[in-house]
């Protein structure tokens, strides 16, 4: 492995500066082609009152559809280049927790309870030991998240896909009244931030750049302290700890305390008020900027951030990146947010710190324009 030293003579030589773009991901031109998308598209071809009519939602965690005296969510996405990883370690144990935890977590921000999951995957050529492997993390992820797996995909595509690519769609319910729209917030809320278990499923072109970068191998230990009281790392071989362990931890799915805290808001019953959660943040690709999806107009200021994981701050170390731009790209210790009247936010912080340890109040809702402000001065975001 080259030497701290050897990175920092490295860096001074690289004329390109090492970001998300650089790695070949640009969040803004994503942005801008997803917006085109939308715009390209048709609204819905139900009628309001009919089965399937669309419902309009800010914020886009998920789609909300009607059903009845209930409405349907919908959300889809897949693990991304964190499968690159998997693949070059030939370790799958993890993956269906990805997969998983990056639709039902999506659920939880319009108040659905998910029920059922559909998976998708492509592949250059089926291996039926990896195909089970996945399977079991799937169902192992599927009873975490308490959604039964409805069916799925395999397609063989060789000469259009070069390695696996995996993928998810997860349905979920709530009652008609009952969605979580961040309509209900206010200057004054506070905000609980829930600690992630390490990168999760974003930001993995960069961290994979970094290793080149780094030259650390993935069977080797990790090249920082990587032990910490908010997560566990799952592991897949004997003896020390490795790189590649932490950089596959799963992603952590939130939703049987979650879920609980917002059944109790909806009733009125348990541990938590009615009406008290008014807006809910899974932290994924865009970092703390996910914030600005909840309200059109108010803002938010993390003054106590949850504490950052080591291997981002390794990361950071390595490849000279600047605070914004780990904020932007990752989830930095921080995988959900939830926004909670101030008067019971202590006791729901509380509630989830028993599960989560490290759980804790982050900040409030601030009227200060449509903005995330950051207790570090150069965090500052304006536009999702």
């Amino acid at each position: 492995m080259v030497s701290l030293k050897d990175l920092v003579a490295f860096r001074l030589d690289m004329s390109e500066e090492v970001d998300y773009a650089s790695s070949g991901v640009d969040i803004e031109l994503e942005g801008e082609a997803v917006a085109s998308m939308v715009a390209s598209m048709a609204g819905s071809v139900r009628e309001p009152g009919q089965p399937g009519a669309l419902v309009s939602l800010p914020g886009s965690f998920g789609g909300l559809v009607e059903f009845g005296d209930n409405l349907l969510a919908l959300a889809t996405d897949g693990v991304g280049s964190k499968l690159q990883i998997a693949s070059q370690l030939n370790q799958w144990g993890g993956i269906g927790h990805d997969c998983m935890a990056m639709n039902v977590n999506d659920l939880l921000c319009v108040g659905a309870e998910p029920i059922a999951f559909v998976d998708y995957i492509a592949t250059p050529k089926p291996d039926p030991e990896t195909h089970a492997a996945i399977g079991r993390s799937l169902s192992d992820a599927a009873a975490l998240a308490g959604v039964t797996i409805a069916g799925g995909e395999t397609a063989s595509l060789p000469g259009i896909v070069n390695e696996l690519d995996l993928s998810g769609t997860a349905l979920g319910w709530l009652p008609k009244e009952e969605p979580i729209t961040g309509e209900r917030i206010v200057e004054g809320d506070l905000l609980i931030g829930i600690p992630s278990s390490g990168f999760h499923s974003n930001g993995y072109s960069l961290v994979r750049k970094v290793l080149e970068i780094s030259g650390a191998e993935l069977n080797a230990s990790p090249p920082f302290e990587a032990e910490h009281p908010a997560r566990e790392i799952k592991r897949f071989s004997e003896g020390d700890l490795t790189l590649g362990e932490v950089l596959l931890n799963p992603t952590r799915i939130y939703v049987g305390p979650v879920l609980s805290i917002i059944l109790d808001s909806r009733s009125g019953e348990g541990v938590f008020p009615s009406k008290a959660l008014h807006g809910i943040c899974h932290i994924t690709g865009g970092g703390l900027s996910n914030l600005l999806r909840l309200h059109p107009e108010l803002g938010y200021h993390i003054d106590d951030p949850n504490e950052v994981l080591p291997e981002f701050r390794w990361l950071q170390e390595v490849a000279d990146i600047d605070e914004k731009e780990m904020y932007r790209t990752f989830n930095m210790g921080c995988g959900m947010i939830l926004v909670v009247s101030n008067y019971c936010a202590e006791a729901a912080a509380g509630f989830l710190s028993k599960i989560y340890p490290g759980t804790k109040i982050i900040g409030e809702v601030k009227n200060h324009g449509h903005k995330v402000t950051h207790a570090h001065p150069d965090v500052i975001f304006e536009q999702y």
